[in-house]
């Protein structure tokens, strides 16, 4: 049985982000899901000297080792001022000192969220001119707009997101 990772690059309790991927993943048949919170994954903010002086912290270890160990990832970016969310992107250069091939080739589906109707258009952006440079094999990508709108106990409300989320899983299923 395969096995995929998925989370949201929010540290929020509450993330929109870590709800569809939720949802997402919910949607992925005959697999092994694990959910992630970067919240478990705590790490200082990266710095040089830091580095220098007490290596890498083991969470980031660990972290990178889930997706390494993981055929697949659904991923939901925060958008925080056009970009990505601050823990997301420590995470993110963190793993990169240890794996400048940060996803290992993994199957991705690439989505963001957000209250305002771009639906994450531009830390999606940013991701897709970034990511295939770490080794992401982004199958597709997923921008959910209106996110308090269109989405309600658990899933997506508006029929026509709901069914093009549906067909990029699928696409995503298929490239495990």
């Amino acid at each position: 049985m395969k096995n995929i990772i998925a989370f949201a690059g929010s540290n929020s309790k509450n993330s929109i982000n870590k709800q569809l991927v939720t949802y997402a993943a919910s949607l992925v048949e005959n697999t092994e899901v694990k959910i992630l919170d970067l919240n478990n994954f705590d790490l200082p903010i990266y710095s040089i000297d830091l580095e220098n002086e007490t290596g890498i912290p083991d969470n980031t270890h660990k972290f990178l080792n889930l997706i390494k160990n993981s055929d697949g990832i659904i991923l939901s970016l925060a958008e925080h001022n056009g970009a990505y969310a601050a823990v997301f992107k420590n995470m993110f250069d963190w793993m990169s000192r240890i794996e400048g091939k940060t996803f290992f080739g993994k199957p991705m589906l690439l989505m963001a969220a957000s209250p305002g109707g771009r639906g994450g258009a531009s830390v999606l952006q940013i991701a897709l001119d970034r990511f295939p440079r770490h080794d992401a094999e982004i199958v597709d990508h997923f921008s959910f707009p209106s996110f308090g709108s269109n989405f309600s106990d658990g899933k997506i409300t508006n029929e026509e997101l709901d069914n093009d989320l549906k067909l990029k899983v699928e696409k995503f299923q298929n490239a495990l």
